[in-house]
């Protein structure tokens, strides 16, 4: 496939290389170019107007490998939006590779003739010649499957069988015994929290701290050096090796804010460049921050569209990648009016050649006006179901009333997503808030580490703790929190649809009941894998094999409750304990804490499988429907289940599988 090249930033021809940038309110453009080290300006050569705002030259005798950085000038009137600034460099918008992580130095944010040149304290965009274009095949990640949210750093930084000096990269995902872990957990697509260069928000070096998410870029296709210092050709080669195993890659990316802030915040780039077209901005000339960070990219822009679309075409083209997850997905479809499902980005993300295939996932909601959009973003967008999330927390707290809740989330969510198939991710817990773990474990959030008092995050967490506060060694509390723990990865694995599980989650991980820790690059978010709950795990590892072999949940269609063609058996039947149908005074019972989900599986549906839900701290006898000739059965994992004269006990909190299966009668 003949790909061209995006217009922008350093190519890299056979006798130099042309460097192009826009910005529509800049009087003058220069790229300067730096020695191999990028410590000193070796000459400062002036770009080109080419009318509709792009600014271009060709520099002669440049070749890979070249250290460079644009400056631009203009009006200086912040009140207007306006920050031109030649002592600032910039970084280029389309820089594919830096030679250093960005590092917040308070006098990147001075204004205009009182901080002196920047150079000194910001990396260098390196011209690099990209590998040649692959065709990837189609995505092998499909919706149903399970996705595992991965932090690059924390994920590999205490694996002991990863060499030292390959922990907290990219390249150590591809080692063998991260993917043997991948494969027993049945991962079909592993979602990497943001790689690409980010900047630490400028509160944080004053504590100490330093952002170990992501979630404040700089540069939109530039890898962060800290986790690629191999750049693009080392997620290349993860992604093959994972892509071998069976397993694909889906990046998290974030196209709604930089880390250039407020007002108060560091120019860096697109600030420098053209802050007004850049960024969205109110009537009154100030930064709209729909975000919460402190500014917004303007996606209505046709030149913001553009780059996020160069953004998402150069991963696909030279790295292979499945897919995307978008951080804050509505400014992608924000106007002036709010957010609009057919806004021109998300359709040409839905249509482009080369991405229309990609999986696309939206976390549906910003804090701006009209911000939540949970199940109007349109196919083949699947979304982030916080509505999931809530609901089985609610249930597995206790909370009155949420048995219809419970069995509306474990059925795909149809109050949420339009049409015959859902569109749900469906997670109990992310990067963002508690752990699984701490879940069962901290009743309020602890996040003194982060030094703010405890002010920040989440206070509603939908969490619980057993009667003890954090860590416990009381054993009754500990096998409290095994069921309940047992129950929530249940859950996730019993319910239809897409689900995602944040990497430690299945063996236990704690934060130690901090519930955001974006700046604990530490051990509170490491992943302890010496001291993780091999038991959990294992018990997760088999609730995948069963997904894995069974159609009940990894599928997208919405049940009906009807019998399908020859069938003998309706897709579904919701059921009490005693083996009889709910009616509404039973749905509607707030002490209910009991259910059972019956499903048809199979060609024809002849064969059945069912889901008994046991909300109570006290075991319960469950009765299933008897059928001449056959008999239910546990299936694994059995922990918590076991056959009785009567049914089938089910211990107290607890999700369990059983199947139908032919008696011999010979």
């Amino acid at each position: 496939m003949n790909r061209p090249a995006p217009r922008f930033g350093a190519n890299i021809g056979a006798d130099g290389i042309r460097f192009s940038v826009w910005s529509d309110a800049a009087r003058r453009v220069w790229v300067s170019i730096f020695d191999n080290d990028g410590a000193r300006e070796l000459q400062r050569i002036e770009l080109e107007s080419q009318g509709d705002g792009v600014h271009s030259i060709f520099a002669s005798g440049l070749k890979s490998g070249t250290r460079y950085g644009f400056r631009a000038d203009g009006d200086y009137a912040q009140e207007q939006g306006l920050w031109f600034d030649p002592d600032k460099l910039l970084m280029d918008p389309y820089a594919v590779a830096i030679d250093l992580p960005y590092v917040f130095d308070q006098r990147l944010s001075a204004r205009r003739g009182e901080g002196g040149d920047t150079a000194s304290l910001m990396p260098k965009a390196v011209a690099t010649a990209l590998p040649k274009p692959i065709s990837p095949p189609p995505p092998l990640f499909k919706p149903g499957g399970l996705i595992y949210e991965v932090p690059v750093r924390a994920f590999t930084m205490l694996h002991p069988e990863i060499p030292k000096e390959q922990r907290g990269t990219i390249a150590a995902l591809a080692h063998p015994a991260v993917i043997k872990h991948l494969q027993k957990l049945g991962v079909g697509a592993v979602e990497l929290m943001p790689i690409t260069a980010w900047i630490d928000e400028r509160h944080l070096p004053p504590l100490g701290l330093t952002n170990a998410w992501g979630y404040n870029p700089v540069t939109f296709m530039a890898l962060d050096p800290r986790l690629a210092p191999g750049g693009i050709a080392e997620l290349r080669e993860t992604v093959a090796a994972l892509r071998e195993a069976g397993i694909g890659v889906i990046l998290d990316l974030v196209f709604n804010h930089t880390g250039e802030s407020d007002e108060l915040g560091p120019t860096l780039s697109l600030r420098g460049l053209d802050n007004q077209a850049y960024y969205r901005h109110g009537p009154d000339g100030r930064l709209v921050n729909d975000t919460g960070t402190g500014n917004t990219l303007a996606c209505d822009r046709p030149v913001v569209q553009e780059m996020v679309l160069d953004t998402l075409r150069h991963f696909v083209r030279h790295s292979g990648v499945d897919g995307f997850r978008f951080d804050l997905a509505p400014i992608l479809g924000r106007t002036e009016s709010g957010f609009d499902a057919d806004a021109p980005l998300l359709k040409a993300m839905s249509e482009d050649a080369e991405l229309a295939d990609r999986v696309m996932i939206a976390e549906p909601w910003d804090i701006g006006p009209g911000g939540y959009q949970l199940g109007n973003f349109k196919p083949p967008f699947l979304e982030w179901n916080d509505k999931y999330r809530d609901d089985v927390r609610r249930f597995w707290r206790g909370d009155r009333g949420m048995i219809g809740g419970m069995a509306t989330r474990l059925a795909g969510s149809s109050d949420v997503f339009a049409g015959k198939r859902t569109r749900s991710v469906n997670f109990i817990a992310a990067h963002d808030g508690m752990t699984l773990a701490d879940l069962t474990a901290y009743e309020r959030k602890h996040n003194e580490a982060n030094g703010e008092q405890n002010r920040d995050g989440h206070n509603e967490n939908l969490s619980w703790n057993n009667g003890v506060e954090g860590a416990s060694d009381d054993p009754k509390v500990i096998e409290q929190r095994r069921h309940d723990l047992r129950a929530l990865l249940a859950t996730l694995f019993a319910s239809r649809g897409t689900i995602m599980l944040t990497a430690g989650d299945e063996f236990g991980r704690t934060q130690r009941g901090n519930n955001n820790a974006y700046a604990q690059d530490n051990e509170i978010t490491w992943l302890d894998w010496a001291g993780r709950d091999i038991e959990l795990e294992d018990y997760a590892a088999t609730l995948a094999t069963l997904r894995r072999s069974n159609s009940f949940s990894h599928e997208v269609s919405f049940l009906t409750g009807n019998p399908l063609s020859e069938s003998t058996f309706p897709d579904v039947q919701w059921l009490s304990e005693n083996g009889q149908e709910l009616d509404a005074q039973s749905w509607n019972d707030p002490e209910r804490q009991r259910l059972t989900m019956v499903l048809g599986q199979g060609e024809g549906i002849s064969r059945r499988i069912s889901i008994l839900i046991n909300g109570d701290r006290r075991a319960t006898v469950f009765s299933l429907p008897a059928r001449d000739g056959f008999q239910w059965r546990p299936l694994p994992p059995s922990n918590d289940i076991r056959v009785v004269e009567n049914g089938l006990l089910v211990s107290g909190r607890s999700l369990v599988f059983v199947d139908e299966i032919k008696v011999d009668v010979s």
